[in-house]
């Protein structure tokens, strides 16, 4: 059975400056301990029903269920994205999505990515100020372009989980991705050439 997603954050609290200290066994061991809870991108969004919303707010963190337009053209997909949705737009809306990333580099973005967070506390207040010009113009987010995608609000096919600050981390490495088309190290090994990180 199943741990619950409270629980899993309450015993997985991995502070940010540590985890970026960490290699990337680390980050492997870690994702691997977690999936060992067998924990599914459908329980996520059962647990803690309260943090379930029809619609979301700029530099927040969110995972839902997305289903692609265009998916016959696309090579691969997430169903389950992670994002930090960075501009809102008529019928959709950009996110970065950090599946696309192996579970090392999710942390490294992160942290660079805190520089533009409202504040270093990790409460309800914390979120990123980001656009496309501050991620595409600075060659220490270069690995972030594989990630940024555009979802239309008509193929989203459940509610929003927002993600606590404070649970950034541990939802990082959550091992929830949902990859249609080929396997999530196919995709890392991918966002890693193209990110050049």
């Amino acid at each position: 059975m199943a741990t619950s997603l409270y629980k899993i954050f309450e015993d997985n609290k991995y502070d940010l400056e540590n985890a970026k200290k960490q290699s990337r066994s680390w980050f492997a061991q870690q994702s691997l301990l977690l999936k060992r809870k067998r924990y599914t991108p459908n329980q996520v969004l059962k647990d803690i029903p309260d943090r379930l919303s029809k619609r979301m707010l700029l530099g927040r963190m969110y995972m839902f269920f997305y289903d692609p337009k265009t998916k016959e053209k696309l090579p691969y997909y997430d169903r389950f994205p992670l994002i930090f949705p960075f501009r809102l737009e008529s019928g959709g809306f950009y996110g970065i999505n950090f599946h696309y990333l192996p579970y090392f580099m999710r942390i490294r973005i992160l942290d660079r990515l805190m520089a533009f967070s409202t504040n270093n506390n990790m409460d309800e207040n914390t979120k990123l100020k980001l656009s496309w010009g501050l991620l595409s113009g600075s060659t220490k987010f270069a690995a972030v372009k594989p990630c940024v995608k555009h979802y239309l609000a008509s193929n989203v096919r459940s509610l929003y989980k927002n993600v606590p600050s404070e649970d950034w981390v541990t939802a990082m490495l959550l091992p929830v991705e949902q990859f249609k088309g080929t396997s999530a190290s196919v995709v890392w090994s991918e966002s890693q050439k193209l990110g050049r990180f």
